[in-house]
């Protein structure tokens, strides 16, 4: 053994690393001396012992471990070809039988869609027929690339892909999404772009399943199916992409088991042990003579044919390289010496051409200078965060468009729409439907009873059904009989758009798709192909995808309808697409947790955007220190003190923009309580600046509450009435002549000495008051009528509780000297509380996600969607810090960016940035030369408020600083 080792070393020193690309070109001398050296040193079984790859599993016991050591010392195989385990698992094993082998062992797997397609922890990429609608052969090949580079850095030369076959037969059991589709052009396009991705790094690619599983109605695995095709049409359609990447040098080939008399005579006789087909027709007439391998010989296609050792055999001498999958490598060796020894069927030039041939490819494949596999880093190198870019790139080229109603799909303008879904299927869907709630409030009907469901959609304007079915390629994806029903029923009375996660051919059954307005198709049920498809339907993604399959004579292969992408709205990416590190940015978990584990906050939402696109929006603890409530990004945070930039600052931005008044306007002209104080002088700018000389705050509350510090039933009663109407929590409602009081007492409050900079709530108390005398609405109403429903926002609204269940809304404090309960649901500021929940200054709620929207507007100057909300003009007046010159920091209406020292932001970003923060633990903050947003919501003051560890702990500013370090420059 060691002599065999010395000879391998000392001659590598010629050879080429084994990261090299194989088919660069190789002084065929020396590979000559290698091959040579190694041949003739091998006895015959040695010989014999090449030509097997044997099953290997890493999920298997010590038995099987042990079994396949032997075969590796005592009958020196050429090869293991792995099945199902897990990557370090299996690199472990891979180096253990590499230890012990004479000759380094060829390693290969199935990863037609990636290292996942057998291992679990490793990456997953989308299915052929899903990378069949994909029109940039690009973004193909580079998915070639990324699967050699894990493949290789898991120790494998060969990749069994890519798979060959033109599936012409929806019904085929076996290959359906494995194909590329039914069109031998696009198939053959598809097929040789991954295969030069994945022969670019050096690894070996195996066209299969030769001469063509794609018009079968039955599974080799289990029979041997049968294929009726006269040889002319094979050779124009079957053969054709092998003919085509045999061109481009694909490295080898696998032959699979079917019953093809247009080839094999002999009745049943399968193609892998055919003569005719392996060397008359394969290697003779096609030309190939790159390596020849069968399909797994464990196969009833194969194995039912002939007993273990003799199928084998029968391979060998029908002109195949490698025998895959042997059942019983001593039986078969017992058989080859007897055909040798005895039989006279195998010549030493018939060993010598396929043995010679394998000794020539591992020398190709730097096997010559073979290294163990290097365990560390190994997870994260299979995962590596690129692979997560190119899978979204992919899913937004595939989804397809196949009908649309004109000018009304994608969904635009969606104040004017109330929409239902409808979920079909038995997988999971929560990421569709978070999707959809990302660009309208949609609400999910469930389809108890036809009746039932179609009286209930009467009202909806627009119903979006989505089927989804489990992500497997070989999983059953049709239509359950009912569905169909209640497809046909509703599609019948409602505009609809029907969604499909599931393989193409889940849409044959519908005889009708006139009644269905849209059709999206996204071929897998999984949460990139659902975000991407909300987002193709709310117009924020373009779709591209052409379907590459035909559907019965509604859609034809390469239908597929191109929409108009709205560059305005957010949608999601990952990091690296807008030149953010991943992995910096995924310190923010950890800043997440230390506040979590030191009790700064119970739980929180944290969302960064950049370029337009979401590429951090997670959630983290709970709702409250119970740990019964997970948040999720769904929840709903009361914001505090972004109200102020959320809802009463844009509408006074409307005002503005039309004229209606200016930065000079005086306070006693806007509202008439104040013409006869000492603030009728102060300047709009003033107020919105805090550089007015107004007092920070009035506890309000404090002088409604009796001598035991209760509320006082003067101002308070427990129920409802049209006296009592301003509800402040669950059973307490307050006088509806109070906010009058609280107005009076601004007016009648004192001045500051000097005009200074001074935080004061009294601005936005005041400018609702204005706002809704000059615009004739209640806030909640203007901001919901002026921006949200146009934005497409689902969760930000003052009192909550009207709209959604209190379920998905954190508390924010356990009230003991006000309110004397829980608040959840209703806001936490107090002087908000006794305006009903609708305060200037407090009273929001909202997810990050919305939240995230109208700052998105903001950075892009009044303008969202389609629509333009102010003017860039406008915009920039507000996010001037008029008073930088006095020490200042403020915007008019905005915060800015600390001067120095301590202040709302971690001190790294610009000054053009603007946002503000929230009492209860928020942050919103944009930063328009980074084009970045940033929000952080919480419950930080929940139980108690009293003492602001979220502050003192600088978790806010921290994280920010994390996102800005991120920034790949």
């Amino acid at each position: 053994m060691r002599y065999f080792l010395f000879i391998i070393v000392f001659i590598s020193q010629f050879a080429f690393a084994q990261d090299e690309i194989y088919f660069n070109d190789h002084s065929l001398a020396r590979e000559k001396v290698w091959v040579d050296s190694i041949y003739n040193q091998l006895t015959f079984e040695e010989k014999v012992g090449q030509l097997f790859m044997v099953a290997a599993y890493s999920n298997k016991d010590a038995e099987h471990v042990k079994s396949i050591e032997k075969l590796v010392e005592d009958y020196k195989v050429g090869g293991v070809i792995f099945f199902q385990g897990g990557p370090v698992r299996q690199a472990k094993l891979t180096n253990k039988y590499q230890s012990k082998s004479k000759i380094p062992l060829f390693v290969g797997i199935d990863a037609e869609w990636g290292l996942s397609m057998r291992l679990d922890s490793t990456y997953r990429y989308p299915w052929n027929m899903t990378l069949g609608a994909v029109q940039d052969l690009k973004l193909i090949e580079k998915m070639g690339k990324q699967m050699a580079k894990q493949t290789k850095r898991l120790g494998l030369q060969f990749n069994f892909a890519p798979v060959l076959d033109i599936n012409t037969n929806p019904s085929n059991p076996i290959i359906g999404n494995r194909s590329f589709g039914e069109n031998k052009e696009n198939v053959t396009n598809k097929a040789l772009a991954l295969m030069k991705g994945i022969q670019s790094e050096g690894v070996f690619a195996t066209g299969k399943h030769f001469p063509g599983h794609g018009d079968t109605a039955t599974d080799s695995h289990h029979t041997l199916p049968s294929v009726t095709f006269s040889k002319e049409r094979l050779n124009e359609v079957e053969f054709y992409p092998y003919k085509k990447l045999f061109k481009e040098g694909l490295a080898s080939v696998m032959v699979a088991h079917l019953n093809v008399p247009a080839l094999e005579s002999r009745e049943g006789y399968p193609t892998s042990i055919s003569h005719n087909v392996v060397t008359d027709l394969l290697q003779k007439e096609l030309g190939f003579n790159g390596l020849i391998f069968t399909d797994a010989l464990n196969m009833k296609g194969a194995s039912n044919f002939k007993q273990p050792g003799d199928i084998d055999l029968e391979a060998f001498l029908a002109g195949n390289d490698i025998l895959l999958f042997a059942e019983n490598v001593p039986v078969a060796v017992e058989k080859f010496c007897k055909a040798y020894y005895c039989d006279s069927l195998i010549s030493d030039e018939r060993l010598e051409h396929s043995v010679k041939k394998i000794l020539k490819y591992k020398f190709k494949s730097g096997l010559g200078n073979y290294k163990p596999i290097d365990l560390n880093n190994l997870y994260e190198d299979l995962n590596a965060p690129e692979y997560e870019d190119l899978n979204y790139e992919l899913y937004e080229n595939a989804v397809t468009v196949l009908k649309k109603e004109e000018n009304h799909f994608p969904i635009k303008k969606v104040e004017n729409e109330k929409i239902a879904y409808i979920k079909l299927g038995d997988d999971k869907n929560q990421a569709f439907l978070n999707s959809l709630k990302t660009y309208a409030p949609v609400t999910e009907v469930y389809p108890d009873s036809i009746h039932l469901l179609l009286k209930e959609l009467k009202g909806y304007s627009k119903v979006i059904v989505g089927f989804h079915k489990a992500d497997g390629a070989w999983k059953k994806h049709n239509f359950e009989a009912n569905e169909l029903v209640i497809l046909d029923s509703i599609s019948r009375y409602n505009n609809v758009t029907l969604a499909v996660f599931a393989k193409p051919y889940t849409l044959l059954p519908i005889y009708n798709f006139g009644n269905i307005k849209n059709v999206v198709l996204a071929y897998q049920n999984n949460d990139i192909a659902q975000t991407v498809a909300g987002e193709i339907i709310f117009g924020a993604t373009e779709a591209k995808g052409k379907i590459p399959v035909s559907i019965n004579n509604f859609f034809k292969v390469g239908d597929g309808l191109k929409t108009v992408k709205n560059n305005n709205i957010l949608s999601f990416s990952t990091p690296q697409r807008v030149g953010m590190n991943p992995k910096i940015l995924s310190k923010i978990d950890i800043l997440a947790q230390k506040a979590i584990d030191g009790k700064m906050t119970p739980g929180m939402q944290v969302l960064v955007a950049r370029k337009g696109k979401v590429i951090y929006q997670k959630s983290f603890g709970y709702q409250d220190y119970t740990k019964k409530t997970k948040v999720t990004n769904q929840d709903v945070y009361d914001v505090a003190s972004l109200t102020k930039i959320l809802s009463t600052l844009p509408n006074l931005m409307l005002l503005y923009d039309r004229h209606k008044i200016t930065m000079e306007t005086k306070l006693g002209d806007m509202l008439p309580i104040f013409e006869k104080t000492d603030k009728k002088n102060i300047h709009l700018k003033e107020l919105l600046a805090h550089q007015a000389g107004l007092q920070a705050w009035i506890p309000f509350y404090q002088s409604t509450l009796d001598s035991t510090k209760h509320p006082s039933k003067e101002y308070y009663r427990k129920t409802y009435s049209a006296e009592f109407p301003l509800q402040v929590s669950e059973n307490l409602f307050l006088r509806r002549t109070y906010n009058d009081t609280i107005m009076k007492r601004i007016a009648e409050s004192k001045l500051l000495p000097k005009k200074e900079y001074k935080y004061s709530d009294f601005t936005f108390i005041i400018l609702k008051e204005y706002l809704e005398k000059a615009m004739r609405h209640p806030l909640d109403q203007l901001s919901q009528n002026n921006f949200y429903n146009s934005i497409g926002m689902s969760t930000m609204t003052y009192n909550p509780l009207r709209k959604m269940d209190v379920s998905v809304i954190p508390p924010t404090e356990m009230d003991n000297y006000f309110r004397y309960t829980k608040v959840q649901g209703y806001v936490h500021d107090m002087a908000a509380a006794m305006q009903g929940g609708v305060g200037g200054h407090a009273g929001l709620f909202s997810n990050s996600m919305d939240v995230a929207k109208m700052m998105q507007m903001y950075l892009q100057k009044g303008h969202y969607g389609d629509k333009e909300y102010f003017s860039d003009k406008t915009f920039d007046v507000f996010n001037t810090c008029v008073y930088c010159s006095t020490g200042n920091r403020r915007g008019l209406g905005f915060d800015k960016p600390q001067l120095s020292g301590e202040g709302p932001t971690c001190g790294c970003t610009s000054m053009t940035s603007f946002g503000h923060t929230g009492f209860t633990g928020a942050i919103a903050w944009a930063d328009p030369k980074e084009d970045l947003v940033y929000v952080f919501l919480s419950n930080r003051t929940f139980p108690s408020a009293a003492e602001n560890k979220l502050s003192k702990g600088n978790i806010r500013e921290d994280i920010q600083k994390v996102i800005y370090e991120s920034i790949v420059k």
